[in-house]
């Protein structure tokens, strides 16, 4: 099964959907400039473990780089994810602060 991503700025989400047009998941956003603050991924039951997860994040993180943005990674999910992605590194505003 194929999924299409697309972002609905109206809505501050981008959305995958399958070929029937059922939405199988999203990511929402906030965007404030050129810094875009990922806050929610979300799958539908019946389309986890397809990888709609994975392709969300890999276009969120295309979609902002192509744009030239900033990226700030709210959402669990897709800061795992950056974690085994470090082709992203150079967008992703991470943390200057020390962990006591």
């Amino acid at each position: 099964m194929g999924f299409t991503v697309t972002d609905v700025p109206e809505r501050e989400r981008f959305e995958a959907r399958d070929e029937t047009g059922t939405t199988a998941g999203l990511v929402t956003y906030q965007l404030t400039g050129n810094i875009i603050a990922y806050t929610h991924t979300e799958v539908a039951p019946e389309f986890e473990g397809q990888g709609v997860g994975s392709l969300l994040a890999r276009a969120v993180m295309d979609d902002a780089r192509a744009n030239g943005r900033t990226v700030v990674p709210i959402c669990p999910f897709l800061s795992s994810w950056l974690e085994k992605h470090p082709e992203y590194d150079g967008i992703v505003a991470r943390s200057t602060r020390k962990v006591r």
